[in-house]
């Protein structure tokens, strides 16, 4: 067993704190699929899942002196992916029902018949009123 096998996930956490460049390649070669499934059960696109991995362990990196310790290390990744693989499904929630909203709106202008009619119509006024 090699030393990057034998350290456990709270010693990479630590040294991912430190900024250890070799820890956080680490970690993230034991726990990426799982993070990927998971976030792929719950977004079901693969390319929002693959995403999903980039936000998580960029705030893995960014937040690893924040990890207390209280759960496992792979409890605590899924419940980043948890959280940012439910943000991304309101995300795109809001953009669908943007595109409805804006199906929805009636297009209240005229055809080009009942324009040439106004026209017309118009033009029929105005030699009228001008004779």
């Amino acid at each position: 067993m090699s030393a990057a096998q034998a350290t456990t996930d709270d010693v990479l956490i630590a040294r991912i704190a430190q900024g250890d460049r070799l820890a956080m390649q680490v970690l993230y070669g034991r726990h990426h699929v799982r993070v990927f499934r998971f976030g792929l059960r719950l977004v079901r696109n693969e390319q929002v899942a693959e995403d999903l991995i980039s936000e998580v362990f960029l705030d893995v990196w960014r937040q690893a002196g924040k990890f207390e310790g209280r759960s496992a290390v792979s409890t605590w990744l899924l419940a980043i992916t948890r959280f940012k693989a439910l943000s991304a499904l309101r995300r795109r929630k809001d953009v669908e029902l943007k595109d409805e909203a804006a199906n929805a709106i009636e297009d209240t202008s005229d055809d080009p018949e009942v324009t040439a009619t106004k026209k017309d119509t118009s033009a029929a006024l105005r030699k009228c009123l001008t004779a």
